[in-house]
């Protein structure tokens, strides 16, 4: 099946990233009156106005210390979120009224699954609680399936028996933090001031407005231009051990310089990028290894080095690829040290990898996050490359080991595939495109997962294909700057990845 649709000529539809959350601009009648100058929220408070999350009560009164009800935080989610309610709304709950004022917005939080239907019941004028408000606002951003694996994360605070993965979550990323250094008091109520100080974390996380983004290129096939990289790792050597580390060129002359040609134009700085694994780190063998790959930079005029030594498991490893990187560091003097790592998985190890070590000593470390064994879910094969959850798991992991701003997440051109419930070979982006351009593939998008799939029936088996289309990378672009994380790697960089340059946020 897989040489009936290579053969097939497409683009990829579909991968146009969009912006995230974008939020509707209101202009304020007026400043607050009841919020005093220098006031802890006042600024927060004012953006939340000025956006249009919040109304002024009365024309002029932001409500500072009025707690906020149920219903209240509802509707403030789904104007943060730009959820549109259906007119006239229809009724979820048996104490929402169809004539609620809020009712809309309770129904369309309910869809999107900010709320979830416990006992038939809403509670609509009940004063919402810090515990409450921080399931809603995680359910919000679609990392409910997350919160349930993260209840057993540890956090600091001692009062907390019930929804512990939410408040990991909210506390983890920075929203929400405790009344004190031990305590979060679940139970307490949130007044609106509290509301607008969450909501524009929120906001200034997602749309922080820096970031870059790199490119991994390991073919000149279906490449188009490079419009928007910061920079690009051409894959033009591997490690090899003949006695003595060598590199041994992994590109013809012809495609490289095509690849290369291609960069100076755009205008990308070029790195070398040279894979290898355990076999190739040898004890004491560190300094010989970092002249070899100091002397293929030199002589290919590179900007700096992308080095990826993976399968790591044993601490000899560790600290050998360790000594390698910091002395290709010290040799490299101002050019550029990239260093791809395997992930921290969550029913792994982290892959004998020192990230302190390696933090300090590279300018950007890349996590390449592993996609875990297929599942099935109603029959289908489930394998979606970088799932959330791991994405989630490795960042949270990373945080303390690595500063943020030199962290950089790898998305995947390729996807996984299944021949029926048996893997397959996996796909590369260029054979995505050839798939999807099949007019008897049919193509879903997986809201659990976050990722997009496709499926080709043929008389003896069903190919199903699980791959990240632009809404998708959307996802993993929101989570990684949720932690901060501002640079973006793209894999196998060629024909669609390429296209959504200029479209990333």
């Amino acid at each position: 099946m897989k040489r009936q649709f290579r053969r097939l000529s497409a683009s990829l539809a579909g991968l146009v990233l969009c912006a995230l959350l974008a939020p509707v601009l209101t202009a304020s009648a007026a400043a607050p009156s009841d919020v005093p100058a220098g006031f802890w929220a006042e600024e927060d408070i004012r953006r939340c106005v000025e956006q249009g999350y919040f109304y002024l009560e009365g024309g002029s009164l932001f409500g500072v210390g009025k707690e906020m009800t149920r219903a209240e935080f509802v509707v403030v989610l789904c104007r943060f979120f730009g959820w549109k309610p259906t007119i006239p709304p229809r009724v979820v709950y048996e104490d929402v009224s169809d004539d609620a004022w809020y009712a809309g917005a309770v129904e369309i939080a309910y869809r999107e699954g900010a709320i979830t239907d416990q006992n038939g019941g809403f509670r609509p004028d009940d004063l919402i609680t810090r515990s409450e408000a921080a399931s809603m606002l995680v359910r919000a951003l679609g990392y409910g399936t997350i919160a349930g694996l993260v209840q057993d994360f540890p956090h600091p605070f001692q009062d907390v028996r019930a929804n512990s993965g939410y408040i990991s979550m909210v506390y983890g990323l920075g929203l929400m933090d405790g009344t004190s250094v031990t305590v979060f008091s679940p139970n307490d109520t949130i007044t609106r001031e509290h509301a607008a100080v969450i909501l524009m974390r929120l906001y200034d996380k997602i749309h922080s407005g820096g970031g870059s983004r790199t490119g991994l290129i390991s073919s000149a096939e279906d490449l188009p231009g490079l419009k928007g990289y910061e920079s690009v790792s051409i894959s033009a050597a591997r490690l090899v051990y003949n006695g003595a580390p060598q590199i041994s060129p992994s590109l013809e002359d012809e495609e490289l310089e095509e690849i290369r040609d291609l960069a100076r134009t755009s205008g990308a700085r070029q790195l070398l990028h040279v894979s290898g694994g355990p076999y190739q780190l040898r004890e004491g063998g560190a300094g010989e290894m970092a002249d070899v790959l100091l002397e293929a930079v030199k002589n290919g005029k590179y900007d700096g080095l992308t080095l990826e030594i993976s399968g790591l498991t044993t601490t000899p490893q560790r600290k050998e690829l360790t000594a390698v990187v910091e002395a290709v560091r010290q040799g490299l003097g101002e050019k550029l040290l990239y260093i791809i790592v395997e992930a921290p998985a969550w029913k792994g190890t982290i892959s004998g990898y020192d990230y302190a070590a390696l933090g300090e000593a590279a300018d950007r470390v890349i996590l390449r996050v592993s996609s875990p064994a297929g599942s099935s879910a109603g029959g289908t094969p489930t394998s979606p490359p970088e799932p959330l959850e791991e994405v989630y798991y490795a960042l949270s992991r990373m945080r303390g080991l690595v500063d943020a701003g030199k962290l950089s997440l790898m998305v995947s051109a390729s996807g996984t595939a299944w021949e029926d419930d048996e893997a397959a070979e996996p796909l590369t982006g260029t054979e995505i495109q050839k798939l999807l351009e099949d007019p008897d593939t049919r193509t879903y998008y997986s809201g659990r997962y976050a990722s997009a799939y496709s499926q080709l029936e043929s008389p003896r088996s069903t190919l199903t294909v699980w791959y990240l289309n632009g809404p998708a990378i959307q996802e993993r672009v929101r989570l990684a700057r949720l932690f901060g994380v501002e640079q973006l790697c793209l894999s196998e960089l060629s024909g669609v990845m390429a296209e959504t340059a200029e479209a990333m946020p």
